[in-house]
């Protein structure tokens, strides 16, 4: 019988990994599917808005589902990481912490879980466990999060170019 810790681990893994699943499936096939999905991630300063839409929804399934399974456990989290500092960065920040108020409170409980997951590692009901493959400790942790803030900075250099208003360029003396 699996111990208590191993249970927690894998409902955890679960629960975040088929929540980031369908989150990019939702991004993919839900609302205003991929288009949609691709002027929202303009609408916040991102460029090639259809390039990010399928790079969230391969990622947020991807991540989910490798996290559900317990697979590569620190990279599935470093990913799911990543997603959730460049929405909390861009989308969420400016409203402050409450999630009802589309503050970042949501996108900071799922990126903590992520490392804290990444560090107590995936438990003994997880492939990387039956594969013998298991990081976890601080070496999980520096993944997730190491890998998370490389990536997400890397994303933003690279794809970032937020739009100056009017007001912003007038008082920069740049005309309009």
């Amino acid at each position: 019988m699996a111990d208590a810790g191993d249970v927690a681990l894998l409902l955890v893994r679960v629960v975040v990994g088929v929540t980031m699943a369908a989150h990019g499936y939702n991004h993919w096939r839900g609302g205003g599917r991929i288009a949609g999905t691709a002027g929202w991630f303009e609408g916040l300063g991102l460029r090639h808005g259809t390039l990010q839409a399928w790079t969230s929804v391969v990622t947020e399934i991807g991540a989910g589902l490798l996290l559900s399974v317990g697979l590569l456990t620190p990279l599935a989290c470093a990913a799911i990481v990543s997603v959730m500092l460049v929405a909390g960065l861009l989308a969420h920040r400016p409203n402050g912490f409450f999630v009802f108020k589309e503050g970042y409170e949501y996108v900071l409980v799922l990126s903590v879980v992520c490392v804290a997951v990444a560090m107590l590692g995936p438990g003994g009901l997880s492939v990387d466990d039956a594969a013998g493959i298991v990081v976890d400790g601080w070496a999980g942790g520096a993944v997730a999060a190491g890998v998370a803030v490389v990536a997400t900075a890397g994303l933003l250099a690279a794809f970032w170019r937020p739009r100056v208003t009017e007001k912003e360029s007038e008082s920069a003396g740049v005309p309009g």
